[in-house]
């Protein structure tokens, strides 16, 4: 018999207490082709034809390692350990979830304790939380956390923010009245988006390495910022280039936002992954999501515990600084352990890596006629400008089996100047022989 928790007489007796006259009437304000969306799906198949189906579909998925792939943007491929998952599939740590009782929770909360201490020390800020979402809400919450701080509603975007974030911090910050600006489109680097910054305004918003590949000085943004009273959040998508490029914090960030896939976690077709935050303490208390702190207990031994979990799951709504409900346990974990295996003498090798073979394929793409690098210094990706539209020149090459780049009209398809750009990462996993191929690929088809 089916388990049924509530009978009919059940059932009339809430829509009562409710109002409602029937449970039809709790979905009136949804869509009706939400509510029926009409998926063309069989009622039943028997779980071996479910297996073969399924198999059939996941057959028509590439992966980043069966050919030549430069796909970058805020994704990318490097070599993950079999130690990282080797660990993170032990079932402590596999089943574990939010820390609640710290009693019970000490290797929980240990692990999220170094995964923050990792974090202050690559993006060089005095504090970071036990992580976000991804790199995308973590950039939301940072204009959040600002209109908070400097009590402002103004928000300055640079022209180089990865479209993605721009789009999901413009939706979370106009929610609440703010005004988001945007820089313009910027291949080459912002011109100047110091003078967009004005006493209304509580943070701009600048990535490094930018969507372009375009590492940049932040200290000029950071004092006209300050300057005005404003702060600068900056935005890290690539994190394995913190071993190589100087930190944000250092130059004078006060939030820094990332997304931490690079370290531990494989690309997974898009997700999940774990976002990254970290800012100066003297505004821990305006930090979104949950912070893990260490302490003794009655008898001298070391513990830890949540110290900060000014989120809704914990505090009254109007009170939290977040509506975060959970974190990237598992995807942070990786992060750790990877970190851990590197070191930072290991971080800083596998950075002189990635930057070695962007270096390479620039040197080997710009040598096909008729392709221009529009990036001067970049870390391990730059931007391409192609003869011809770089969407058609993707799926021709894609059809050769090399996955060519991010093309500039995906991503910015209201953007005439995106149409010929391509945008090209390479990592330690990026071999001379993918190189040659995409070079030779790409003479023959533009």
């Amino acid at each position: 018999m089916r388990y049924l928790p509530l009978s009919d007489e059940d059932r009339r007796q809430m829509l009562s207490v409710v109002g409602a006259k029937d449970i039809a009437a709790l979905f009136q304000d949804v869509p009706a082709d939400a509510l029926d969306p009409g998926f063309d799906l069989p009622t039943h198949k028997s779980e071996l034809e479910v297996e073969r189906i399924l198999g059939r579909m996941a057959a028509k998925n590439r992966t980043a390692s069966a050919g030549p792939f430069f796909v970058g943007c805020g994704a990318y491929k490097h070599h993950v350990p079999a130690t990282v998952d080797h660990i993170i599939q032990r079932s402590e740590f596999l089943t574990s979830y939010t820390p609640y009782q710290p009693e019970i929770a000490q290797g929980t909360l240990q692990y999220l304790f170094e995964f923050q201490t990792q974090v202050a020390a690559l993006t060089g800020m005095e504090v970071a939380n036990a992580s976000m979402y991804d790199g995308s809400t973590a950039c939301a919450e940072a204009a959040l956390m600002a209109r908070r701080v400097t009590r402002r509603s103004r928000v300055v975007l640079s022209g180089g923010l990865h479209p993605h974030y721009a789009s999901v911090t413009r939706m979370s910050s106009e929610l609440v009245g703010d005004e988001v600006v945007f820089a313009p489109f910027a291949p080459t680097g912002d011109a100047d988006i110091e003078a967009l910054i004005d006493e209304t305004t509580s943070c701009v918003i600048v990535q490094n390495p930018d969507v372009f590949g375009n590492v940049r000085d932040l200290r000029p943004i950071a004092r006209a910022a300050h300057e005005k009273g404003a702060l600068l959040v900056a935005v890290v998508t690539e994190t394995m280039s913190l071993g190589a490029v100087e930190s944000p914090g250092a130059m004078g960030a006060d939030i820094v936002v990332g997304e931490g896939q690079s370290i531990g976690n494989s690309l997974n077709f898009g997700g999940p992954y774990v976002g990254l935050f970290a800012t100066r303490e003297k505004f821990v208390r305006q930090m979104p999501g949950r912070l893990c702190g260490v302490t003794a207990d009655t008898d001298g031994k070391r513990g830890f515990v949540l110290t900060l979990s000014t989120r809704e799951q914990h505090i009254r709504r109007d009170k939290a600084t977040s509506n975060i409900c959970t974190n990237s346990g598992l995807c942070a974990l990786a992060f750790t352990v990877h970190m851990t295996l590197l070191g930072e003498a290991g971080l800083r090798r596998v950075a002189a890596l990635n930057h070695e073979a962007a270096c390479k394929a620039a040197d080997a793409l710009s040598a096909v006629k008729g392709v221009d690098v529009l990036t001067s210094a970049y870390f391990n990706e730059f931007t391409l400008r192609l003869p011809s539209n770089a969407e058609a020149v993707v799926d021709r090459l894609a059809a050769a089996d090399i996955i060519a780049g991010a093309p500039g009209g995906r991503l910015w398809p209201d953007e005439p100047q995106a149409e010929n750009l391509l945008i090209v990462a390479a990592t330690e996993c990026t071999s001379d022989e993918d190189i040659a191929s995409f070079a030779a690929a790409l003479a023959g088809t533009i």
